[in-house]
């Protein structure tokens, strides 16, 4: 039984293999918006900074 593969991963995957060069700007893309170091002490701060969230956000007040 064949695996499915869409047309849009084939494409990459043949593009990326084409293009070697371009897995290692996707690291550096990675790295400069997602691959973060974590602070836990501001991850809580944003948390505890939260408003909370009322039952029926989209009725209006009357």
């Amino acid at each position: 039984m064949a695996i499915y593969e869409s047309e849009h991963t084939r494409f990459i995957r043949e593009w990326l293999e084409k293009h070697p060069e371009e897995i290692e700007e996707q690291a550096k893309g990675r790295a400069m918006w997602w691959d973060k170091p974590q602070d836990l002490e501001s991850q809580r701060r944003i948390a505890e900074s939260g408003v909370p969230m009322k039952p029926y956000p989209y009725q209006n007040e009357v």
